[in-house]
């Protein structure tokens, strides 16, 4: 029997939903914001042309952790195709830390969504 290998996705970001993202972060800092990706999934890539900033509902210190009302998410879904798009995922910040998946994003993330994270450094995009 053949062995099958799976093919990961990919996925691009157009620079004006980057530069949005990377901006939304910036100007969260110290806390971490979050958003949605939106675009097209077309033979197993992800294309990101729009970004909307969502507000961080974590009731806590939004400087450690994001939350996304369900039924902000909803209306994400609701506003992607009313634009012809997919909701592609979600993206958040970690201020003053690295770009990485905490164990709080991983044990939070859905698989049908891609993830991004962005590190803010003092206020600046770092990576």
């Amino acid at each position: 029997m053949p062995c099958v290998e799976e093919v990961p996705e990919l996925i691009r970001i157009e620079i004006e939903a980057w530069e949005q993202m990377a901006g939304h972060a910036a100007g969260a800092y110290p806390e971490e914001c979050c958003g949605a990706m939106m675009g097209r999934q077309s033979d197993g890539v992800k294309w990101v042309t729009r970004a909307v900033a969502l507000r961080n509902a974590f009731s806590g210190a939004r400087s450690t952790r994001y939350e996304i009302k369900p039924e902000e998410l909803l209306a994400a879904d609701r506003l992607a195709r009313e634009n012809g798009l997919d909701l592609i995922g979600i993206y958040h910040s970690h201020p003053d830390h690295d770009a990485y998946f905490s164990e709080t994003d991983l044990k939070n993330s859905c698989p049908w969504y891609s993830f991004l994270v962005l590190s803010v450094r003092g206020g600046k995009f770092d990576h």
